[in-house]
């Protein structure tokens, strides 16, 4: 590795991002470039600018990217009904190619050889912000310093802090025992009691929604509106990405909608347990497909759905910028130009129940011919029949042959 004189740092100005500013700035010598997103995390992020300048840094980063996350990740993948394993709908892996686009383009602004991250050794965020920064410069440094220093825990991590005078908000009363990552899309719990996979999860532990059981007796009605796949008013009311994403998840996680409690496969090797909370994530999912069957052909419906398992895994395991999740977007999308039209959707206690698709341009759905009344000759029963014989005729030749 050559001599960095520079390095970008994704920096929070909590205690693991402080201590790795001063660990950079004495381990590597080098000047350290930080960059703080706002991804819709629910926290102020400014305060991380006082802290980086009292650690001696120049160059600060402080971005609000909450309608870039929403307009340019989130949606992309609902366009493809986008579900790991079969229930995570991918809130933190959907947020790391942003963040390093980002630390790369800003390398390149600064004239910095490196970037630096705080995400462990064990966990999938490190391989899917490094593959991530990779694809977008191949030459670039990566420092992980959890891959690196000997610092394995939080209170070696406080005594480094207090060693080096490095100032740490300590929070009062109860303070959370688990690890969190939180943006627009969802909120995760991992950690401490949840790594044994037969402890429920403490009530409290939920930020973001009311328990079904508490969730309001009434039922709330929402009308969703969508353009080539993607959600652009509530109620009729227009609505940014970003938006979208906020409005829903008031909405469904007061409805007790969105909670998520799973063991995971991570891209390195182990299984994880974690809880999650995606209101929003859970109405777009159930209200895209409601579209989808009304103004999708039948063969493109099921041709996404066998992509969808491949694009997840893609997302999941950090190759947004690969060439093949690429071409998969590519073809989503031109899949898209008919997903037009309403959705209304009832919430209720935990529940998200479809009843009612629309769309006046686009809709494939003839009652003329589905319906159980007189179609007046549109369709032709007695045609089934040698459909019917055409299609049992590989089935009736192999059982003829074993009654034979």
């Amino acid at each position: 590795m050559s001599k960095i004189n520079k390095v970008v740092l994704a920096y929070s100005g909590g205690l693991d991002t402080s201590v790795i500013l001063k660990w950079l700035q004495d381990v590597y010598a080098c000047e350290v470039v930080t960059f703080t997103a706002d991804l819709g995390q629910g926290e102020e992020v400014e305060p991380a600018r006082e802290k980086a300048k009292a650690a001696g840094i120049k160059d600060i980063f402080i971005e609000d990217l909450r309608e870039e996350f929403a307009r340019d990740y989130v949606f992309p993948m609902f366009r493809a009904n986008t579900i790991y394993e079969g229930e995570y709908l991918l809130g933190t892996a959907i947020a790391r190619p942003l963040i390093a686009k980002r630390l790369i383009e800003i390398a390149n602004e600064t004239g910095a050889t490196a970037i630096s991250h705080g995400a462990t050794g064990k966990g999938n965020d490190q391989v899917r912000f490094e593959l991530g920064a990779y694809a977008l410069r191949p030459d670039i440094q990566v420092i992980a310093p959890w891959r690196e220093w000997d610092l394995n825990s939080r209170q070696s991590l406080l005594a480094y802090a207090e060693k080096h005078g490095i100032s740490v908000e300590q929070k009062k009363g109860k303070t959370s025992p688990y690890s969190m990552d939180a943006n627009l899309l969802h909120i995760s719990y991992e950690g401490r009691i949840l790594e044994n996979p037969w402890t429920e999860p403490e009530e409290d532990m939920w930020r973001w929604t009311v328990s079904p059981e508490a969730a309001p007796d009434t039922a709330t009605y929402i009308e969703l509106t969508y353009q080539q796949g993607d959600i652009v008013a509530i109620d009729d009311v227009p609505c940014s990405p970003a938006t979208v994403l906020e409005q829903l998840n008031k909405i469904a996680g007061s409805n007790g909608i969105g909670r998520l409690d799973i063991v995971e496969n991570r891209y390195v090797g182990m299984k994880s347990r974690g809880c999650y909370e995606t209101p929003a994530g859970t109405v777009m999912l159930k209200a895209h497909r409601a579209i989808e069957s009304l103004t999708l052909d039948r063969e493109v419906a099921h041709l996404k759905d066998e992509l969808m398992p491949r694009y997840a895994s893609l997302i999941y395991n950090g190759y947004w910028w690969s060439p093949e999740r690429l071409m998969l977007q590519t073809m989503i999308n031109a899949s898209q130009e008919t997903v037009n039209g309403k959705v209304r959707l009832k919430l209720y206690k935990g529940n998200v129940v479809v009843v009612g698709r629309a769309s006046d341009t686009d809709s494939l759905f003839d009652e003329s011919i589905a319906t159980f009344e007189d179609d007046g000759g549109a369709y032709n029963q007695k045609d089934a029949e040698g459909f019917i014989k055409l299609n049992a005729l590989r089935m009736r030749i192999a059982a003829a042959k074993r009654l034979r």
